[in-house]
């Protein structure tokens, strides 16, 4: 088994989100793929595996302290990063096809970028009253602040409170636990000039109960954009920045193509490559 260290989304080297991606891990059971997430500490290790769907260039497992996820964006992002470093070759031309818990995910490069196609929402919908008050309570955030409060889940069940601005994203004060399976995120459009359109905050709880900010969130990105998109909030392209309060500089790359397929992307960065591993 090898170990790569990849940097996901991030404006320069080590400025994003990290992600370990095993390669040669067929052999090794739920347990050890989970223990080892939990020892590596990231936010998301992957486990690149053959397809077991012809369709499909590779297959991951994505695993994050708390168990497995059935997607996850810059996990997907670095692995096929990863799994293109190592001279995979897809099927089909200008088009990688991944194969993971939600099925079969697209990643295209995009000019010195990587980009995958936000899948569709598993649920949708406005939080109910309770759901709201636990999200606000969770997060921290100003109740006067709430524009709008929904699901976006996509693998993960992320839950956005839509905020006035990008100012109310940073200003949040995100309580120190909560309870496991918690996915809740934050987005807050920028002023003009900014640099950036929209402001991101995602939290997560692992296997402790710990409430644990993410750098950059690939999944949460795109779960934002679809319900953005495809309710005329924001333009088909714009550009989202997530991070600064954990000292990430992560930029994501939004856009929808002429068949309305919406694309997240992001610069990805080998930091580390074949590190032996023995379990």
């Amino acid at each position: 088994m090898r170990l790569d260290l990849v940097d996901v989304f991030g404006a320069s080297a080590m400025a994003g989100n990290p992600l370990a991606v095993v390669h040669g891990g067929a052999g090794l059971s739920d347990d050890q793929m989970l223990r080892l997430t939990q020892w590596l500490g990231f936010s998301e290790t992957t486990f690149l595996l053959p397809p077991d769907d012809e369709r499909a260039d590779y297959k991951v497992r994505i695993f994050y302290p708390a168990g497995e996820l059935p997607f996850a964006g810059h996990p997907t992002l670095g692995t096929c990063h990863a799994w293109l470093a190592e001279g995979g070759k897809a099927r089909e031309d200008g088009v990688i096809v991944q194969q993971c818990g939600v099925g079969l995910v697209k990643v295209r490069r995009d000019d010195n970028r990587l980009a995958f196609e936000a899948p569709a929402l598993m649920r949708s919908g406005p939080l109910s009253e309770s759901e709201l008050a636990q999200a606000v309570a969770v997060t921290g955030v100003d109740p006067a602040s709430v524009v709008e409060a929904v699901h976006v889940a996509n693998g993960p069940n992320w839950q956005l409170l839509r905020l006035k601005s990008a100012e109310d994203v940073l200003a949040a004060k995100p309580a120190a636990r909560a309870a496991i399976g918690t996915d809740i995120g934050l987005a807050g459009p920028c002023a003009q000039g900014a640099g950036s359109d929209w402001e991101l905050r995602a939290f997560f709880s692992n296997q402790h109960g710990q409430l644990v900010e993410d750098p950059v969130t690939g999944s949460f990105n795109a779960g934002v954009a679809r319900h953005l998109i495809e309710n005329g909030l924001v333009p088909p392209t714009y550009l989202a920045t997530q991070g600064r309060c954990t000292g990430a500089d992560g930029q994501v790359y939004v856009s929808r193509d002429a068949q309305g397929a919406i694309w997240i992307g992001g610069l990805c960065r080998t930091i580390a490559r074949g590190g032996a591993l023995s379990l």
